[in-house]
């Protein structure tokens, strides 16, 4: 009875052996992964301080980061109220005064343990570059005293400096193809983001007020290298060419034709070809002298009013902006823009934003048609009186709608005179503001940029149960020594 009892003993402790042997099998097999929280977001300021204007943008990214390029999005954009900051070289302290009001209101939208660790950036475009040339002093301390305004904000002031035209030019062609996904765009089939082919990337074209800009990837190498730059985005390498002209912003445009116009017999009335038949401007002579963009009036000339009265003449207006350009100098004409200055042909698709958007915008000119179907529209608009058109856009800025009709033809004389777009080239040109909900120019460009000077982050991770294996090791070794214990017990009965 004894021996049967221990034989059942015995057949019993095999059988939890078996057991507890396939649990720690099933347990090293089933691999439950770590459980990864949601990565927080990070954020940025960007500054975007114009000629005419300035603008704050607020980015975030999350901690991860695709191909060492911060993921950035647009969350949130304040407009400072007054004019550009160059325009306060008698009162500096005011210039930083006037950023309060969005970097209050950037405060609410960051959460308030991001702050500090969020860096910050100002980029003064072309009005300040003129202001350096003219008065270095005045320049630097309205720099100094935005700069004091921003560090009293419980964020990480990276600086403000004056960026060149070729960086603007720049900032704003990676801003257009991060939106637009040229860079890179998540793939459902392979589950992962990819780069799309290199034929989707596009040039950029942007119009201020004291400068613009021409961006894009040509056909064939760049001969000038002073005129290349180099990114390194999502992985991949890409060298563009780029060239900002000073000068040739569209305010400036706009001096620099009434200069033109004054030139001759001294006169109290002048007639201007480019504004509406019916408008009507007084002028001071002495501000054109102290533009830098113009050339100065004789001493005879040089004081006084002048009334401009338009005459709504596309021709003749055409003929005006056409002679502020400089096309001598070139040696190539097949190779070259204007102001003597290399420029391979354009190639590829373009986008034209900031002045050529909001331009073509009012004329509902941004759906790509023939270029003959442009110029007719612009010929008609042109063609308006003073009384026509002020009825018929009440609400529009008197300062805006009587410049219309200047900047449509000055649109079309730097992009077919002086950039060298044809016929066949022109519909490859998209006018527009915004993709992706964000605003497009050169400061989103500019903190995707700088993202990649931004550490990431590896996400955290909680602790989940890849410890199953070891709970599988601790089973097995309990059972193996439950058994031993088991034998020796029935072999001293026996």
């Amino acid at each position: 009875m004894g021996s049967k009892w221990n034989k059942w003993y015995l057949h019993g402790g095999l059988t939890l052996l078996g057991i507890f042997s396939l649990i720690a099998l099933i347990l090293s097999l089933v691999r439950i992964h770590n459980i990864i929280q949601p990565s927080e977001n990070k954020y940025g300021l960007v500054f975007d301080a114009g000629s005419s204007h300035t603008s704050l943008f607020v980015y975030q990214w999350p901690e991860e980061k695709e191909n060492n390029t911060g993921m950035v999005s647009q969350m949130f954009s304040c407009n400072v109220k007054g004019p550009g900051i160059s325009s306060y070289t008698s009162n500096p302290p005011q210039a930083g005064g006037s950023l309060r009001e969005c970097l209050n209101a950037a405060m609410r939208v960051i959460p308030p343990e991001r702050q500090q660790e969020s860096p910050v950036y100002l980029g003064a475009t072309a009005g300040m570059r003129l202001l350096r040339t003219q008065n270095k002093s005045a320049a630097a301390q309205i720099l100094e005293a935005v700069s004091q305004t921003i560090q009293k904000y419980p964020v990480n002031f990276q600086g403000a400096r004056i960026i060149s035209g070729k960086e603007e030019g720049a900032f704003g062609w990676i801003t257009i193809n991060y939106l637009l996904n040229s860079f890179t765009q998540y793939s459902a089939k392979d589950r992962d983001w990819i780069r799309p082919p290199s034929a989707n990337i596009l040039g950029a074209l942007d119009l201020g007020g004291a400068s613009t800009q021409i961006s894009f990837i040509p056909a064939g190498p760049i001969a000038d290298p002073s005129e290349a730059l180099q990114f390194r985005l999502y992985g991949f390498d890409y060298t563009i060419y780029s060239h900002s002209y000073l000068c040739y912003g569209q305010n400036e445009a706009f001096q620099r034709v009434i200069r033109l116009i004054l030139d001759g017999p001294v006169s109290v009335e002048v007639g201007h070809p480019c504004y509406p038949k019916g408008y009507e401007e007084i002028v001071q002579r002495a501000s054109l002298s102290r533009n830098p963009c113009t050339k100065p009036l004789p001493p005879t000339a040089s004081s006084g009013n002048v009334t401009l009265v338009g005459k709504g003449n596309v021709t003749l207006c055409r003929e005006k902006l056409k002679a502020i350009f400089n096309f001598s100098g070139c040696r190539d004409p097949s190779s070259c823009g204007f102001e003597g200055t290399y420029q391979p042909r354009v190639n590829g698709k373009f986008l034209a934003f900031s002045a050529y958007y909001y331009t073509f915008h009012f004329l509902n000119l941004t759906v790509t048609s023939p270029l003959a179907t442009v110029e007719k529209a612009i010929q008609i608009f042109c063609a308006r009186t003073w009384k026509d058109l002020s009825t018929s856009y009440p609400r529009e800025k008197p300062f805006h709608l009587k410049n219309y009709c200047a900047s449509a033809n000055y649109i079309l004389t730097l992009l077919l005179d002086g950039y060298g777009f044809q016929n066949d080239t022109w519909q490859n040109i998209t006018f527009q503001m915004q993709a992706a909900n964000s605003d497009i120019g050169w400061a989103l460009g500019y903190m995707l940029n700088l993202t990649n000077r931004i550490p990431a982050e590896a996400p955290q991770q909680l602790k989940g149960h890849e410890e199953a294996i070891w709970i599988a090791s601790i089973f097995f070794i309990v059972a193996t020594l439950a058994l031993c214990l088991l034998i020796l017990i029935l072999h001293s009965l026996l």
